[in-house]
């Protein structure tokens, strides 16, 4: 039977993460997947992953930190400094029991350059994770052509994909070799819009066509949870926390009885 589980979002409105966590547990998720972005959070990132343990819900993976990303592709010492932050993520999920991490290649509009300086530096971070036993998952984020260069310089059976829904319909317009990733996919961020941002609403709330999409998913040979990235901002606000994240729930197994149906 396919799990369901619900991002941590620290970016929800109006309320704190172990609000976000206790509707979470509330509305049955079987886990969450947490952020652990290093920064200076009034409720931690080790103490969000701790109250989420003491509820008794599994951590799928850890997405972590992306506003320096960049800089991993350019030769300076923030791109030496970043390298290492990275490592070190990676060992305090090894100290968390968490057995995979999602990440970034790239943010922004301004598109770093693809070379071998960013080769080395993921390919030092990945072989630590291969020495930890960690699965690192690369999202599709805003550019093409990024995943496909990891992939094809770096052999690992450590590494894979993120498949995140929302980048795929408003930032790739829904374009994705499915074909070259097949086999690739390990993990999933699932959400909405309408096309033209990054809205991250509750599946079905937006006009991806997701008849089309979960059957690419599934022919792709994914097989794992769903996972949901929905965020209480804008106007979910209107209706209380909990409702947010039961209706979220809800419509994750509307999400998997059409991923089962296509």
């Amino acid at each position: 039977m396919r799990s369901f589980y619900q991002c941590v979002q620290n970016e929800n409105k109006n309320v704190s993460p172990k609000e976000t966590i206790d509707a979470i547990k509330k509305a049955g998720f079987d886990g969450v997947f947490v952020q652990w972005y290093d920064q200076d959070w009034e409720i931690s990132q080790q103490e969000q992953i701790d109250y989420c343990r003491e509820l008794g819900l599994d951590i799928v993976f850890a997405h972590l930190g992306y506003d320096n990303i960049n800089s991993l592709w350019y030769e300076d010492e923030l791109g030496d400094r970043e390298t290492e932050n990275y490592i070190q993520n990676l060992k305090d999920m090894k100290k968390n029991n968490i057995s995979m991490v999602v990440m970034h290649l790239m943010i922004s509009k301004n598109f770093p350059p693809l070379g071998e300086i960013g080769l080395a530096r993921f390919r030092k971070i990945i072989k630590v994770a291969e020495e930890l036993d960690i699965k690192i998952a690369f999202e599709n984020t805003r550019a093409q052509g990024y995943l496909e260069y990891i992939f094809d310089n770096i052999k690992s059976d450590n590494i894979g994909v993120c498949l995140d829904t929302g980048h795929y319909h408003c930032l790739f317009k829904d374009e994705f070799d499915w074909d070259y990733f097949k086999g690739k996919i390990i993990a999933l961020h699932t959400h909405d819009n309408n096309g033209e941002r990054d809205d991250h609403f509750i599946p079905f709330d937006g006009n991806i066509d997701w008849n089309d999409l979960l059957k690419k998913i599934k022919d792709s040979k994914y097989d794992g949870p769903i996972t949901l990235e929905s965020c209480y901002r804008r106007d979910y606000l209107k209706i209380p926390l909990d409702e947010f994240y039961a209706e979220s729930l809800k419509q994750a197994k509307k999400v998997n009885e059409l991923f089962e149906s296509v």
